[in-house]
């Protein structure tokens, strides 16, 4: 066993089986729940390092659960949607998700995502490297990557994990274009296996809350064909402490 322990939550029998199947194969140790109830109660209980939620539970479904998860706990979340459920998996990561996989799903490749949040959530202090100093100063906006703290205009903005390391990535390669898929194995640190949905909603919510006008961003725009970049007019200032 490598000692990690995995809360896998739906009420489809077959799927829980074959997720479960493939996790204890690489040496998981797999609690699973078929209902959103069940799921909180492990949760304070088993204390998991990673949950694979469905989105569509019957009774309390995983909005909900990732809601109330996410009160106690930054445990990684990861999705289980159908393809057709776009409204409800951008709503599953407004709410607290760190990603998701969409069913019909390759096994393998949702194990490899399961691994690469792990990795990330094994080493609390990883962040995008540091190229300067431990404060990053540009056009109003100031990144304490000490402190893992965002202020915008001086007034100090509540970022979730993935948005302040997506933010980071981006504002230390500024006026650089990232595509779409390294920018995601960057921040997530695993192949986006071509849906970038996770990473687009994750710029969307972030330009929410640092840009003035999120619908006319000046900070994260978007490069046509490619991805996103940082944009900055001004110069940047690196202090060193």
């Amino acid at each position: 066993m490598n000692g990690n322990r995995i809360l896998v939550v739906d009420d489809e029998p077959d799927i829980t089986e074959l997720i479960t199947l493939y996790l204890e194969k690489d040496g998981f140790d797999v609690n699973s729940a078929d209902n959103g109830e069940d799921a909180l109660r492990l949760a304070q209980t088993v204390k998991p390092d990673l949950i694979i939620l469905d989105i569509q539970l019957k009774s309390l479904d995983g909005i909900e659960v990732c809601k109330r998860i996410r009160n106690e706990s930054g445990v990684p979340i990861l999705f289980l949607s159908c393809m057709s459920d776009d409204t409800d998996i951008i709503h599953g990561l407004e709410v607290g998700g760190d990603d998701y996989i969409t069913k019909p799903f390759s096994p393998s490749q949702l194990v490899a995502r399961v691994k690469a949040h792990l990795r990330r959530q094994s080493n609390p202090d990883w962040r995008p490297e540091r190229k300067h100093g431990d404060v990053l100063a540009m056009d109003g906006l100031v990144i304490d990557m000490m402190g893992r703290t965002v202020r915008v205009q001086e007034t100090e903005v509540n970022l979730s994990a993935k948005e302040y390391d997506l933010l980071l990535c981006l504002a230390q390669s500024p006026n650089r274009a990232f595509p779409l898929d390294e920018l995601y194995n960057l921040v997530w640190g695993a192949d986006s296996m071509g849906d970038t949905r996770t990473l687009m909603v994750h710029v969307s919510n972030l330009r929410k809350k640092i840009e003035p006008d999120p619908a006319n961003p000046t900070y994260i725009v978007t490069v046509r064909g490619v991805g996103y970049k940082f944009q900055h007019k001004e110069g940047i200032s690196h202090v060193y402490r």
